[in-house]
């Protein structure tokens, strides 16, 4: 009896496994996904940062509101270019929309020798376009021409695709990445060149039954698949419960709106009347506001930059901050009026909403004075809803201070707090998201020294209005909530992630 179920269950864990690289009937094609562990020199080294690229006459796409470099990327999957077909593992990115891979004639960058290289010359179904392109990351940029072939994703073919053949990798980072290029899985209007996405191309050749894909990515780390994309529906196996369906707000990325986010049940303040979240899986951080990450940061025990500038300014003007917010002053002016932010006494007026024209951050990208007065006043604030004195609000002030994330590094966590950490709740459709610390705490072993290394998944991205304040939800994000990105109801829906034991995903 033991002997028979042993059989059936490798037959039936076989037949699953197969399914996960290859197309299913239906219109279905699962894709699935490998994943690379991370390391301490990776993290050190990714990148969100806010981007200055807006629109111009000339240029209809829509604006570009961050910048990232994939160093923090663990899954990825294979496809093919060509005819006959060249293999490479690309990101699935639902933050971009351009196909991309190393050209060979990528001669001179050392990171392209260390990847797979899209040969034309070998592919009798390739066309040359040639119009050059340059693509803007978080580190530097990448450039080279258009062509176009065949893609293989899964065992479908798309014909006559767009691509970015690279000529030039800027950065030595990819030097350390497994993947070779990157699948954007974003929307045309964010296309650079305006070119087709494959997924627009997938359903234009009726290769799916509806207009929509799904990403499930396995947590369970001793398990061969790292995940899976279904094309043209769902699995599900991958969820638990009903999808949260929430519309599409912005076209160009999967942009929603999202409600207020409760540490440990308490209100952080700022997204109280509502933010902006793009859903995004060329990433795996939490970005979001720093006056809001640095409050987390101070729940979880996060040890960051210790800012002494942030605390001179509590220091030198948190009783007058005090009294102007007391004495019913707005406190968009506050600031200026207490001293710390300049601002050209001239107005400029944006859809209605009148704008302090100021500088927010020096030139190195480090926090200004008046960026730290500007956090200071929105924290007293936020405190005096709570009802608490002054010396205490100045004094807890005094603390965010000392765990405001680095702009451009991470923030640590005690591993053996984990378990103590507080929930964090995004609240999306009216409903409550909650990550425990096991999904927002990225932890990992450095192969050199056996440690145990854990780190805040939160990272700070400042975008001003009117298109932030915004959260970028990565993979800790996805990993947690099977996500479903609806092009023909332009809507994302989210449910409970199953787990996988095994190499089958249980609910």
């Amino acid at each position: 009896m033991s002997i028979k179920f042993f059989l059936v269950a490798t037959c039936i864990w076989a037949w699953w496994v197969s399914l996960a690289f290859t197309a299913s009937s239906n219109g279905l094609l699962r894709i699935g996904l490998k994943k690379q562990p991370l390391d301490l020199k990776r993290i050190n080294a990714a990148r969100i940062i806010r981007a200055e690229v807006t629109r111009n006459l000339h240029d209809q796409r829509a604006d570009v509101l961050y910048l990232k470099n994939y160093l923090d990327i663990q899954y990825y999957g294979e496809i093919g270019i060509g005819s006959p077909s060249q293999s490479f593992d690309v990101v699935f990115d639902t933050g971009t929309s351009n196909l991309w891979i190393p050209s060979s004639k990528c001669l001179f960058s050392i990171a392209c020798y260390m990847h797979s290289k899209f040969r034309a010359r070998l592919s009798h179904t390739y066309i040359k376009i040639g119009i050059p392109c340059e693509i803007e990351y978080g580190s530097g940029s990448i450039a080279g021409f258009f062509s176009q072939d065949h893609v293989k994703v899964g065992d479908i073919v798309v014909k006559d695709q767009e691509f970015v053949e690279i000529t030039k990798e800027e950065y030595l980072a990819f030097l350390i990445t497994k993947f070779d290029g990157v699948l954007g899985l974003g929307f045309q209007d964010i296309s650079v060149g305006q070119s087709t996405p494959v997924w627009y191309n997938m359903m234009e050749q009726g290769h799916l039954s509806q207009k929509l894909f799904s990403i499930w990515l396995n947590q369970d780390s001793t398990s061969r698949l790292g995940g899976e994309i279904v094309f043209g529906g769902l699995d599900w196996r991958h969820f638990r419960g009903e999808h949260t369906f929430v519309p599409a707000t912005r076209q160009g990325h999967w942009q929603i709106a999202m409600g207020e986010i409760l540490v440990a049940n308490n209100s952080t303040g700022l997204c109280s009347k509502g933010c902006a979240a793009i859903v995004d899986s060329g990433t795996t951080f939490l970005a979001g506001p720093t006056a809001v990450v640095a409050q987390i940061n101070h729940a979880i025990g996060a040890e960051g930059i210790i800012s002494l500038e942030c605390k001179n300014v509590v220091f030198e003007y948190g009783y007058s901050l005090w009294d102007y917010i007391i004495s019913g002053v707005r406190p968009e002016i506050v600031c200026a009026e207490v001293g710390p932010c300049s601002y050209n006494k001239s107005k400029h007026t944006s859809n209605g909403i009148e704008t302090l024209v100021e500088n927010r951050t020096s030139e190195n990208g480090e926090y200004s004075l008046c960026t730290f007065c500007e956090m200071i006043v929105f924290w007293i604030q936020v405190q005096l809803k709570q009802q608490k004195t002054k010396e205490k609000i100045l004094k807890y002030v005094n603390q965010l201070c000392e765990n405001l994330p680095n702009p451009m590094g991470k923030s640590f966590v005690n591993c053996d707090e984990i378990e103590n950490m507080p929930e964090v709740t995004f609240t999306i459709g009216n409903k409550s998201f909650p990550l425990t610390a096991e999904e927002y705490i990225l932890r990992f072993e450095e192969s050199h020294s056996s440690t145990t290394i854990c780190v805040s998944g939160f990272v700070p991205l400042d975008v001003r209005t009117p298109q932030g304040p915004l959260w970028v939800l990565g993979n800790m994000f996805i990993a947690a909530y099977h996500t479903v990105f609806d092009f023909g109801n332009l809507r994302v829906g989210f449910a409970k992630a199953a787990r996988s034991t095994y190499g089958f995903p249980s609910v």
